[in-house]
């Protein structure tokens, strides 16, 4: 009887572990990180801005840190900036950072689609200031290993949204 109360806790211990081995948030961190590479696509955006609508965008994604961060660095064709966003787990978060060209660095936390193709990041916390608005909302859908969409929203000083939708194809 005194090993059956030694060895039952100890099943019981490996059957939890082996059921939450990995949180749905490194699931979609897992799942991201197979977008590391370089990609392009075209911006569109609504309502229409006329700054970046229709350019070229050319995104690198990397893997870095052993493994813990993901850098995101989007480029438009003639524009001089250069933002970055970092995604990264924070315990059972799935937790992205942009630094913004507004000059600011808005959070957002993760949460995947029943598929698991899509991951939606929402507005959590903000660090800098609102005066330039900051980004709001991001979503990254997987299509396949060479086609992926990133749609991005951006929430003005006045509250108007503007999306920008990007359907990119990686080119190495």
């Amino acid at each position: 009887m005194k090993s059956l109360r030694l060895v039952l806790p100890l099943v019981l211990t490996l059957l939890s572990t082996a059921a939450f081995a990995q949180s749905e948030a490194q699931k979609s961190f897992d799942e991201l990180k197979t977008l590391a590479g370089s990609w392009e696509g075209h911006v569109t955006t609504f309502p229409q801005a006329p700054e970046i609508e229709g350019k070229l965008m050319q995104v690198s994604l990397r893997v870095t840190s052993m493994g813990n961060a993901l850098v995101h660095e989007m480029r438009a064709a003639g524009r001089p900036d250069d933002p970055i966003t970092v995604l990264y787990l924070d315990g059972d978060r799935l937790l992205l950072t942009h630094y913004c060209d507004a000059g600011n660095r808005p959070r957002m936390v993760g949460k995947a689609s029943p598929d698991g193709k899509t991951v939606e990041f929402d507005f959590l916390d903000l660090s800098g200031g609102t005066e330039h608005g900051h980004m709001d909302q991001a979503v990254f859908t997987a299509i396949d290993a060479n086609h992926h969409i990133e749609d991005w929203t951006y929430m003005e000083p006045q509250g108007k949204t503007v999306r920008a939708h990007l359907d990119l194809q990686r080119t190495k």
